[in-house]
C-alpha cells in the first residue's frame, strides 16, 4: 500500500468543509459510533437542537437504507460498502451524502422517486407521509423509499437530490444528498 498524503487529504476536508467523511463496509455498530461522534461534535459547536436532531436523523435514514439493501441483496462486503460525507456549505448549512452501488433498475426507480419528492412543497410531503403512514403493508414485499424518504425531505431545508453513475454492469452508484 502506498503512503498516504494525509496532510493533502486534511487540507481538501478543510477546503471543502468536511467533518465527517467515511467509506467501507457499513455495520449497525459503525452507523452508531459515527452518528454519536457527529452528535458530540454539533453539541460542542453548540447547534440548535432541532439541526442536531434533523442532521442525525437524515444521517441514520441513509446509513440504514444502505445497510438494509445491501443485505436484502446480499451484497458481498465490498459491494456492501457505503461512502457517507457530511459537511457544511458556503452559508454554514449541514450537508449530508451518502451513496452505495445499488441495481441499476433500482437506482433509476430511486432517482425518480427523489425527483418526485423534490417537487413538492411541505404540505404535499406531509401529506404523502400521512398516506404512506396509513397505506397497508405488504408483509411479503420490499420496503424502501417510502417513510423514511419522504421523512429526510421533510427534514431538509431544499429539495433532496439524487444521482446515479453507471459503473458498466447491471449495478450502478446511486448517491442521495439532503441540506439541513
Amino acid at each position: 500500500m502506498n503512503q498516504f498524503d494525509l496532510y493533502g487529504l486534511r487540507q481538501h476536508f478543510q477546503d471543502q468543509r468536511i467533518l465527517l467523511c467515511f467509506n467501507g463496509p457499513i455495520s449497525r455498530s459503525l452507523i452508531e459510533e459515527l452518528g454519536n461522534a457527529l452528535k458530540n461534535y454539533m453539541e460542542a459547536e453548540r447547534i440548535e437542537a432541532d439541526s442536531i436532531t434533523d442532521v442525525f436523523g437524515i444521517y441514520i435514514e441513509m446509513t440504514q437504507n444502505i445497510r438494509h439493501y445491501a443485505a436484502r441483496h446480499g451484497y458481498a462486503e465490498n459491494d456492501a460498502a457505503a461512502t457517507v460525507v457530511i459537511g457544511t456549505d458556503e452559508r454554514g448549512r449541514y450537508v449530508i451524502e451518502a451513496g452505495n452501488r445499488v441495481e441499476s433498475t433500482d437506482g433509476k426507480w430511486l432517482v425518480e422517486r427523489v425527483q418526485g419528492l423534490a417537487g413538492m412543497d411541505a404540505a404535499e410531503l406531509k401529506a404523502a407521509y400521512k398516506q404512506q403512514l396509513r397505506a397497508p403493508r405488504d408483509e411479503g414485499g420490499v420496503s424502501g423509499a417510502g417513510l423514511g424518504l419522504i421523512d429526510m425531505a421533510r427534514r431538509a431545508s431544499e429539495p433532496l437530490s439524487a444521482n446515479l453513475q453507471d459503473d458498466g454492469t447491471s449495478r450502478s452508484f446511486f448517491s442521495l444528498r439532503a441540506i439541513v
